[in-house]
């Protein structure tokens, strides 16, 4: 077992003044010396495999500031989670099952019972990828070890992206909140020692592109305090959709998220964010405009799922996810168009 130092810090800013302290790294978040950890359902795994190996833990659950644990209606009608609030806590909220059926579905869906209690939201956005190749420290990883290469690529690649991808690293991203909230247009609040900031949602993580261990737009020393979703009356009309290889307990092969504004069977407006296919939450903007005006029927929906994925790289063993990725998106749609709200 590798030793490193646990610590307790009492409020956010006393955690920020230690990760500062004690961060060498601060242009590589994800190697950073000092890392904070809250529910743990990640970071501790990676650390019991050796691919993380913080030298000292902060953990967040000891805060003093209650609203990092809060999930409440805003004055503009939308909703703020605190950073620390609990997946299961949030999927459950009636408010959130109200007003944005797409995240209590994506969190619901993301894993067991037992997760959901642990896990944080913060957390749950920030978590690293499953990629077997990541995971396991004898085989060539970029993401793991920078310029050692990426031996998914000519490896068994079936669970790997095939969107957002590059000649460094094609690890999927694995979560399936962050799917909503970039849908969604989501905010992120987010305290270090250069000060308090937000961050459109859609800008916290990077893809791989030559530098795939940098994974968000966090410094090593930033905490993420709250995530906002502003108000969507319409986004009632939402749902999130996974495809799996089991219904118990398992990563998405392909999802969508989906929020329709309709006139009658008329697109007004189309939010669509894409899962199990992407090296980082993948909002799909071109297939949201090609939607946009158009009465939503089968046809349409296929012809929106072929410009989602226009893009995309299949590889050897997962080239499957091109058709498995458009059948959802249009599966998704059409759910959608006839939800009763």
């Amino acid at each position: 077992m590798r030793p490193f130092v646990y610590e307790q810090p009492a409020d956010v800013s006393t955690a920020v003044a230690i990760a500062s302290r004690f961060t060498t790294n601060d242009d590589q978040p994800t190697r950073a010396n000092a890392q904070f950890i809250a529910g743990g359902t990640n970071l501790a795994d990676y650390m019991k495999l050796g691919v993380a190996e913080p030298n000292r833990l902060l953990d967040l659950n000891k805060l003093k500031e209650q609203e990092l644990r809060h999930i409440h209606v805003t004055n503009e009608g939308g909703i703020r989670f605190g950073a620390l609030a609990r997946m299961g806590e949030a999927a459950d909220h009636a408010e959130v099952k109200r007003r944005y059926p797409v995240i209590a579905d994506s969190l619901r869906l993301a894993a067991s019972g037992q997760i959901r209690n642990m896990a944080s939201l913060a957390g749950n956005v920030l978590q690293r990828t499953r990629c077997e190749y990541f995971r396991e420290t004898s085989w060539a990883c970029n993401k793991r070890v920078p310029g050692s290469g990426c031996a998914a690529m000519e490896g068994f690649n079936r669970q790997h992206a095939i969107l957002g991808d590059s000649d460094a690293c094609i690890a999927t991203y694995h979560g399936d909140f962050a799917q909503a909230l970039i849908a969604l247009d989501a905010v992120v609040h987010a305290e270090g020692s250069r000060g308090a900031r937000k961050i459109v949602f859609a800008k916290l993580h990077r893809q791989p592109g030559d530098t795939p261990h940098i994974e968000t737009d966090l410094a090593a020393d930033e905490i993420i305090t709250a995530i906002e979703v502003p108000a969507i009356p319409w986004a009632r009309r939402s749902l999130y959709l996974k495809i799996r290889d089991r219904e118990s307990y398992a990563f998405a092969l392909a999802s969508a998220a989906v929020a329709l504004d309709l006139d009658g069977e008329t697109v007004r407006e189309a939010r669509i964010a894409l899962g199990g296919v992407a090296t980082v939450p993948w909002r799909a903007g071109a297939a949201e405009q090609s939607l946009q005006g158009k009465k939503l029927d089968e046809a349409s929906a296929e012809a929106t799922a072929e410009a989602a994925f226009a893009q995309a790289q299949p590889r050897r063993h997962n080239a499957f996810k091109m058709e498995l990725g458009k059948r959802t998106l249009v599966r998704a749609l059409l759910e959608t168009r006839d939800m009763k709200v």
